[in-house]
């Protein structure tokens, strides 16, 4: 089950004396509390790419990571199956390293074996940044056409089809831009460093909804403006249906082992 999450600190602008290696990953941390939680909702373009920039020079080594080492979970246990109230299939699994949350961002490493899925899934509400730290990954991204629109399944444009292979630089999403909707798949062994800004929260209505996605022609749906017609390319549309995730999708915790982050 998921750790509470507890309210930012407030910020404090002394320097913290640590080793050089360990400064990465803390510069992040101190980014990311000085945009997030003075701008709750609403992030300064500034703020944005000074994170950004840091993730961009974050190295494996820099959190612990060595692609050519085993990640070591700490059990069998399905973390998103048991968030989405279900346990997955034993079967190879994606491990997950916390590295922080509070209430104002959280943020994590998913290590995803060769051709494992993170399945199509939403951020409502979220902004996001993921660093692609070794390997290679396909993304497959969508936005909703219509933000306004209810109706299920719903119709959503594909913004994102594409291969990273690191070194790259990071990506972001926003809550109504920028792939807000997507799917992972390794390729080969990667591992993606990703913050959450704000993290999931069922209690503030931040839920993870998973999709499958349906060809545009499977359904009548309802027509497309003028306008939409001369924007939108019909090969692009789809219709996201929300679905459970996979019976094999499995997320299992492992242990953090980079440079402790002082709050």
């Amino acid at each position: 089950m998921r750790e509470e999450s507890q309210s930012a600190p407030a910020v404090d602008e002394s320097s913290v004396m640590m080793p050089e290696h360990a400064m990465a990953v803390q510069k992040l941390y101190e980014s990311c509390r000085a945009t997030f939680t003075r701008n709750a909702g609403s992030f300064p373009a500034q703020g944005l790419q000074r994170v950004r920039s840091i993730l961009d020079s974050i190295k494996p080594s820099d959190v612990g990571l060595d692609e050519n080492a085993p990640i070591q979970q700490n059990s069998r246990t399905n973390l998103l199956g048991r968030i989405n109230g279900r346990r997955g299939k034993v079967s190879p699994a994606i491990s997950y390293l916390h590295l922080y949350e509070c209430n104002y961002f959280s943020m994590g490493i998913f290590c995803l074996p060769k051709s494992a899925v993170i399945p199509l899934h939403n951020h409502p509400g979220m902004t996001v940044m993921s660093k692609l730290l070794y390997g290679s990954m396909h993304v497959k991204a969508y936005d909703w056409v219509d933000h306004n629109d209810v109706s299920h399944p719903r119709l959503a444009k594909l913004v994102v089809d594409r291969t990273l292979t690191a070194p790259c630089e990071s990506s972001i999403l926003y809550p109504k831009s920028g792939g807000n909707m997507h799917v992972f798949t390794a390729i080969t062994p990667c591992a993606v460093l990703d913050v959450l800004a704000p993290p999931y929260s069922a209690e503030d209505g931040r839920h993870c909804t998973y999709f499958r996605a349906l060809p545009y022609a499977s359904r009548t749906g309802r027509s497309l403006t003028e306008e939409q017609r001369k924007e939108l390319s019909l090969h692009d549309l789809v219709w996201l249906e929300e679905s459970r995730p996979p019976d094999d999708f499995v997320v299992t915790p492992a242990p953090y082992t980079g440079p402790t982050i002082i709050p």
